[in-house]
């Protein structure tokens, strides 16, 4: 039998994980350089900051601004994503096979967590989806305290969920979630199918980059396995 205290932790990041935001941090990302009257970014370069906070990201996307004009290109940023989702019908999807993941860890007796660039705001929208309100023992943000590659949201989950380094994986599809797993001491497992490529989650330092929900959901349960849990 598991005990409490031997079972894994999973924590998840959000956008390229979890949940498609592709289209929508792109068209926020657009629209808030055009108010700021910065030139439109490529989605090349907007994938490359998802995952860090906000202010982190925008900065690389805007390296000359004065503090003052980040700060109104946040302003223009979070108002072109409120106003997506004051849309009627709009959503951003999960991804195929998200949710029967979820469901299946918490079934087999995994803690589950989330660790994301995210505001509070976003969280508690991503919250608010059918079921999720009871999947996750905590969630942290980027509102909390230093964000990605900064251990601090992991070691975080770690305390609150009571999980330990060797027990826990954090499951991300950028380098920013690869190196702050290992900034943390914890497994590093990437996925194939967000904002970083496979090779670029790899390059920085994944242990492994599972292609699809089944496949991770094997590599999970091996590292649930190999340690010792029934």
């Amino acid at each position: 039998m598991r005990t409490a205290g031997d079972a894994p932790l999973a924590v998840f990041d959000i956008d390229g994980t979890l949940v498609d935001s592709r289209a929508a941090i792109l068209e926020a990302a657009v629209t808030a350089c055009r108010a700021v009257g910065l030139p439109e970014p490529g989605y090349d370069a907007v994938r490359q900051v998802v995952g860090l906070s906000l202010h982190e990201a925008l900065r690389v996307l805007g390296p000359g601004l004065t503090d003052a004009e980040l700060a109104e290109f946040v302003a223009a940023y979070q108002g072109a994503f409120r106003a997506m989702h004051e849309r009627p019908g709009f959503e951003e999807p999960l991804y195929a096979g998200a949710t029967d993941l979820l469901d299946r860890l918490r079934r087999d007796g995994w803690r589950l967590s989330l660790a994301t660039g995210q505001s509070r705001r976003g969280v508690e929208r991503n919250l608010a989806r059918a079921g999720w309100g009871d999947l996750f023992l905590s969630s942290h943000c980027a509102d909390d305290g230093p964000g990605k590659p900064d251990p601090a949201m992991l070691i975080r989950a770690m305390v609150v969920c009571g999980g330990a380094p060797e027990r826990t994986v954090m499951i991300g599809d950028t380098s920013h979630d690869m190196r702050m797993a290992l900034n943390a001491g914890v497994r590093p497992q990437g996925v194939a199918w967000g904002f970083h490529t496979a090779d670029e989650v790899l390059a920085s330092g994944a242990a492994h980059v599972a292609q699809d929900f089944p496949e991770l959901e094997q590599v999970l349960g091996r590292f649930s396995d190999s340690r010792g849990a029934a």
